[in-house]
Order: C-alpha cells, then sequence, then structure tokens
C-alpha cells in the first residue's frame, strides 16, 4: 500500500509487555487456559548460573507479582507458536510495472514543464512490494489487487527465500482482492486455514504478519480495535464492508498480507491505514474472512466475481434527518438518496430523496425511502444494507425489503442484478449528459477535518470514472481513507465549488446545473485544489 490506504502498507511493532501486578493475579487462570500454547517457565538445564558482581546505591527492582512470568510465558509461547504455523504460508510480492513519467517537482503546478500541459509519454520501470498468502495447494496466492496491478511481472518470495515467478488468474476492485499463481510443487505450499470473521470479538488477539518496507516474514501484534467498519473499494464508488480494525502494526508492504488470531487462523487480508505520515498510526484496516472466503474461489474460476447489486446511494438515518422527514427521532434506518436509472432498485419502484433541507448548517436530500430490514433482519445503517448484501446475497437473488415511505411500512420484492463495471456507470448523472465524478458535500465537520479554509461549500470529489467528462478534464478523487467523526471518506480531492460562476453547495445544485446542458457543451468548473481554486474546462458527454 502507498500513500495511506491502497499501496503497500505497514511496519515492525514493538509487543508491548505488562507487568501484573498482585490485585491482578485472581485474573491469571482464565487467562491461561484461554491462551491455546503454553510455554513452560522451568529454566532450561543448558543455563549456567551468573556469576555475582557487587554493586552500590542501585535500587531494588520492582518484585513481579507470582505468576506473572507464568503469563508472560504463555503469551509468548503463543505468539511462537502462531508464527510456526502461518509464516510459511506468507509470501512477499514484487511487482514490475511500466508507467508513464511524470514529473515529481513542483507538485503543485503539473505544467511546469510544458506550458500547453503535455506531459513526458516515456514508459519508466516502477517497483513495488506487498504480501500474499497461499490459498491452497495447488498454488493459488491471494493478495490484494492495489498490489498487483497494472504488472507487468509477479515475483514470489516463499518464507524460506526461495524466488518464483507468478501469473495473474483474476481480481476483484470492489473488494481489493486479487489471486496469482505459482507453478511449484505441493510440499512447498501450505495453505491457511481461514477464521470466521463475523465471530470476531473486539480485543482479541491480532496478529499480522507480511512484507513491511520490504522486511519479509515480519509479525506484529496488537488487538481487534473495531469491527463492522466500511471502507472505500479502491478506484470505484463502491465500499468493503465489514471491515476489522487493529491497532497491529501495519506499514507499507503489509498490504496483501494476514490478520490471525490466537490459533493462527486467517480473521481477514490486512489492506490500508488510517496515518499522516504513511506508516503505523495504530489504525489499520483488514477485509474480513468472510469476503475473502465469498469471492476468491470466483477469481479462481472465473478471474472476477460478480456482485449482487441493488442500485441505490444511501445515507444513514439521523434524528436531524428523521425529525426533517416527520419521523419519530430515535427511528433508525438507510435513507436511500438517489436510485440508479434501470437498477433494480429502479424496477421495483424504490424512491429516492427529491427535497432539500438545511440541517446544522448543511444541505441535506430527504424525503426517500427509508430501508429498515431486508429478508425480515433489520438495517439500522446504509452499512447495514452494504453489508447485508455483500455477505447474504448473490445475483439473480429475490429479496423483501421493508420501507418506510410518507411514515408508512411496508415491503418490497427486489431481484438483484450483477453490479454493471465503471464503464457501465456514473454518479454524478442528470438528463442527458454527465460528469463522472462520486462525492460527497462538504460540511462543518468535514472542513474542519480536512482542514480546507473555513467556510467552504461544495462537494469534494471522492471517485472519477475512468475515460468520463471528469477524467478527461484532469479532475482528481480521493486518494486516502480518513475517519471523520466516525464517517470514512477519502481526501485528496478537488472540491467542485461552482460550474459557470454558479456556486454548488449540493448535489441537487449540481444535477441542476447539468440539466441545463447538452451533450457537447464546455462548462467552467471552479476546484479547490491543494488550496487553491483554479478553472477546468469540461467537455459534457451523453450519459452512458
Amino acid at each position: 500500500m502507498e500513500k495511506i490506504t491502497w499501496r503497500s502498507l505497514f511496519k515492525t511493532g514493538v509487543v508491548l509487555l505488562t507487568v501484573f501486578t498482585l490485585a491482578a493475579c485472581n485474573a491469571f487462570p482464565s487467562f491461561l487456559e484461554a491462551l491455546p500454547f503454553v510455554k513452560s517457565s522451568e529454566p532450561s538445564p543448558n543455563l549456567q548460573e551468573a556469576t555475582p558482581v557487587a554493586q552500590k546505591n542501585i535500587p531494588t527492582p520492582t518484585a513481579v507479582a507470582p505468576g506473572a512470568s507464568g503469563v508472560l510465558a504463555a503469551y509468548e509461547g503463543t505468539l511462537e507458536q502462531v508464527y510456526q504455523k502461518v509464516n510459511p504460508s506468507v509470501v512477499s510480492i514484487r511487482v514490475v510495472s511500466q508507467v508513464s513519467a511524470v514529473p515529481q517537482s513542483f507538485p503543485d503546478f503539473p505544467f511546469f514543464f510544458d506550458p500547453f500541459g503535455n506531459l513526458p509519454d516515456t514508459p519508466q520501470i516502477q517497483e513495488g512490494q506487498g504480501s500474499g498468502f497461499v490459498w491452497d495447494k495447488e498454488g493459488h496466492i491471494v493478495t490484494n489487487n492495489h498490489v498487483v496491478e497494472g504488472a507487468d511481472k509477479i515475483e514470489v518470495t516463499f518464507s524460506d527465500g526461495y524466488v518464483v515467478p507468478a501469473e495473474l488468474i483474476g481480481t476483484d476492485p470492489y473488494t481489493d482482492l486479487a489471486v496469482i499463481k505459482v507453478d511449484v510443487s505441493a510440499d512447498r505450499l501450505v495453505p491457511v486455514t481461514l477464521a470466521d470473521s463475523s465471530q470476531v470479538q473486539v480485543g482479541q488477539l491480532a496478529i499480522a504478519i507480511g512484507n513491511p518496507f520490504g522486511l519479509s516474514n515480519t509479525m506484529t501484534v496488537g488487538i481487534v480495535s473495531a469491527t463492522g467498519r466500511t471502507l472505500p473499494a479502491g478506484e470505484t464508488r463502491y465500499s468493503i464492508p465489514e471491515v476489522i480494525q487493529t491497532d497491529a502494526p501495519i506499514n507499507p508492504g503489509n498490504s496483501g498480507g494476514v490478520l490471525v488470531d490466537a490459533q493462527g487462523n486467517v480473521m481477514g487480508v490486512t489492506a490500508a491505514i488510517e496515518s499522516t505520515t504513511r506508516s503505523n498510526a495504530g489504525i489499520g484496516f483488514v477485509i474480513p474472512s468472510i469476503i475473502v472466503r465469498k469471492v476468491v474461489p470466483s477469481l479462481i474460476a472465473n478471474g472476477k466475481y460478480e456482485h449482487a447489486w441493488l442500485g441505490i446511494t444511501g445515507t444513514s438515518l439521523t434524528p436531524a434527518v428523521a425529525k426533517a422527514m416527520k419521523l419519530d427521532e430515535e427511528q433508525r434506518g438507510a435513507l436511500i438518496i438517489e436510485v440508479a436509472k434501470d437498477s433494480p432498485a429502479d424496477k421495483a419502484g424504490l424512491r429516492g430523496s427529491t427535497e432539500e433541507v438545511k440541517l446544522d448548517g448543511s444541505t441535506a436530500m430527504v424525503g426517500g425511502d427509508v430501508i429498515v430490514a431486508i429478508n425480515g433482519e433489520p438495517t439500522q445503517t446504509i452499512e447495514d444494507v452494504i453489508a447485508y448484501l455483500a455477505t447474504k446475497t448473490n445475483v439473480g437473488d429475490q429479496v423483501n425489503i421493508t420501507i418506510l415511505r410518507d411514515g408508512k411500512e411496508k415491503t418490497v420484492s427486489v431481484t438483484l442484478e450483477a453490479r454493471p463495471s465503471s464503464k457501465q456507470t456514473a454518479s454524478a448523472t442528470s438528463g442527458q449528459v454527465y460528469l463522472g465524478i462520486s462525492g460527497v458535500v462538504l460540511d462543518e465537520a468535514l472542513v474542519e477535518g480536512l482542514n480546507l479554509p473555513k467556510d467552504t461549500t461544495g462537494i469534494l470529489i471522492q471517485r472519477v470514472q475512468a475515460d468520463s467528462p471528469a477524467d478527461k478534464a484532469g479532475l482528481r478523487g480521493g486518494t486516502r481513507p480518513v475517519s471523520i467523526n466516525g464517517r470514512m471518506v477519502l481526501a485528496g480531492g478537488d472540491v467542485i465549488l461552482a460550474i459557470d460562476d454558479q456556486a454548488i453547495t449540493s448535489l441537487k445544485d449540481l444535477q441542476d446545473v447539468l440539466a441545463q446542458h447538452s451533450p457537447g457543451d464546455v462548462v467552467n468548473v471552479t476546484i479547490l485544489r491543494n488550496g487553491r481554486e483554479r478553472t477546468v474546462e469540461v467537455t459534457l458527454e451523453a450519459r452512458p
């Protein structure tokens, strides 16, 4: 993970060992019983007794509580056994790619070398490093999509130093997973064992093994910090649900490695971190095994994975939004903001939000259907909807969606379809033309959290669709996931402030402006980039 998210991640950490006090000794027996491997605390017969050395005025060391050494030995023994079990399954991955040369100097002046904005196209060789793990005895290895994306050459190094080339078998950018394959004898392949990530609990031991900063066979330790996080999926407009958060040190190079439990079973694939320094800050994100178990077999068999698609964008219902919709302020659910044309949701008659209101100084869209359950399972947030579709449905499934519409509950039957490719979809579209971006409306929390100028209003671009008008004009999407007040957004993208001098403060503003134009029209988009305002000409196209 690179930067702070999808490019090479992770670094060696220091295991913090607690000196237990006598008062805590009563808790030791149950802790010891929970550990699968216990290292004997008996002294080795080969150790020689040290010769005492006379010293003066040295304070007496604080006594370690009885039983503490046994707990420490058990803890160390667990880590040693986990490493011995899992390390042979983890590999280092080196990729070589041919890329166009991009000037590295003067990043705020992309046209510095050519007043006409033509960047040199002389190809350069770029190397990257990541991690992976053995999936089966046939030579399949799982890693992150962003580790091998665009690679011209892939090289795998096993834990014993054996190096072998690999070929790409399948990728899925929507879950940031990929499968490569090596041709080696079966006795060199040690497949991992998957844990059930749906049973992972906050506070349990979390052990990461990977290739941080190219330091192969590195193990770091922490705990599961949180579960049920949602992470933006690479360069797509979708999200990965049920992500595990850990404080086990993860750094660039750990991407594609494993996070295992105390039994050495894989809870998930290390994928991203949140940091301002591009190295461990105690917040790492892991693609859960429940997603890995579902996606990887399809990548091996078909080279791709088809995701069940509903065709909505939405947000979690808050007390303020519920009140604005004349609902009980304690009502929870997923408010539909937009319904994609000809999507399963559209065909089933689900409705998006059409009314614009001001809440705490920010603009919000309200009035759409509120999803409160799928197949009888409650959905209290938009993350619940994403997680249910990703983990419990398949293409072609018929689901019963319970909604609130105008304050009344009703159930709608929807037949899920395959998620269309990015070339078939565009987020910010209206009428005949489209821009080709997905974004979030800035509010006070985002402005403050992203260190934007005070009172900035507009739309923060999250993704730019490939080959769209926005892409061709050079508009930039976000590059690093950050959590602001518990909300995951991609930071670093352009902020759309205005189009043809019409201020853009909401999604409706953007839709209204686009609705005034036809394919071929050129609009001047005012953006905020790296703290500076600039205007970019965009030629609009017919929506795909």
